[in-house]
């Protein structure tokens, strides 16, 4: 416990900062959305290429891990579709508690899996990410195609679109063409991918404390508090029960445990204020599981990796 606590400790604290940093004015509201610009359209893709293209992936339980991480997150889907007519919410209402219990902060995730594990840990959680990914972004958009305000057919034309101009699912993509050819990253495009790599997890970690808003916790009710459980104990538990029937063990089942305890996305809300959602649910879930994954974090890498 104590190892695990001071692995995630610091990143906790980053992101804090970032919120510090926010609140005293650092920058104003135009520069924090430059920097997260920055960091998921440029810095974040290079990491991910950088580490996806030079990773050693023949000695991974792949197959068993994606298998594990899809079936926790399609188990969660049905058991949300199953109770949503007994929710207090309407249609955008459902599409943010959706949101908020599938997707996952990348950033945080990366940070805590090289902390704890190292270069292995990042190349690990960067394939995590190439399975995740996809997948959650295919999910939220036929529920918010299904639940969300705005008109269904216009909505989900955008949404494919902005699911496939989406530069994690591309650099997924390129990082795992270069890997599979073989071919790496090529000349001195890697050493400048690197330099940019570096940035991406300190930059992000500053611009998730950033996004929490504090005001949006004086409306917190149950559904907010249910919707977190389901985020940070179900999930990572069913995601666990899972990799322990395909008998995965070691660094797989940890990052795939880790990746799915994570707290929800803060791009969750761009998708829920543009696109039907109900967009103050989803500041209070982000800030809520963001807070509570302090704790429940090093709790469930205690006794579940």
């Amino acid at each position: 416990m104590s190892e695990v606590v001071t692995s995630v400790l610091p990143i906790f604290l980053l992101i804090l900062v970032g919120w510090a940093l926010k609140w005293c004015q650092f920058l104003k509201a135009g520069g924090w959305n430059a920097l997260e610009r920055l960091t998921y359209y440029v810095l974040f893709p290079a990491l991910l290429i950088a580490t996806l293209a030079e990773s050693e992936f023949s000695q991974l339980a792949v197959g068993a891990v994606a298998t594990s991480i899809a079936g926790a997150i399609a188990l969660v889907s049905i058991l949300l579709l199953a109770v949503r007519r007994f929710l207090p919410v309407d249609g955008p209402g459902f599409t943010s508690v959706y949101q908020g219990c599938v997707r996952m902060n990348t950033y945080i995730g990366l940070s805590i899996a090289e902390s704890l594990f190292g270069e292995q840990g990042l190349s690990a959680a960067a394939l995590a990410i190439a399975i995740i990914v996809p997948l959650v972004n295919f999910t939220c958009v036929l529920v918010l195609t299904w639940f969300g305000s705005t008109t269904t057919t216009k909505k989900l034309s955008i949404l494919i679109m902005s699911c496939l101009k989406n530069p994690l699912i591309i650099a997924s993509i390129v990082g795992l063409s270069l890997n599979l050819l073989g071919w790496g990253i090529p000349g001195p495009v890697g050493p400048m991918t690197k330099i940019l790599a570096s940035a991406a997890l300190p930059l992000g970690l500053l611009a998730v404390g950033a996004a929490l808003n504090f005001e949006a916790l004086r409306e917190t009710g149950a559904v907010t508090l249910v919707a977190s459980a389901v985020k940070l104990v179900v999930l990572p538990i069913t995601t666990y029960f899972l990799l322990s029937c395909f008998d995965v063990q070691g660094l797989e089942a940890s990052i795939a445990v880790l990746f799915n305890a994570l707290p929800t996305a803060t791009s969750a809300y761009i998708l829920a204020s543009q696109y039907g959602g109900d967009a103050q649910l989803m500041a209070r879930l982000i800030t809520v599981q963001t807070l509570l994954s302090m704790f429940s974090l090093p709790l469930v890498l205690s006794y579940f990796v």
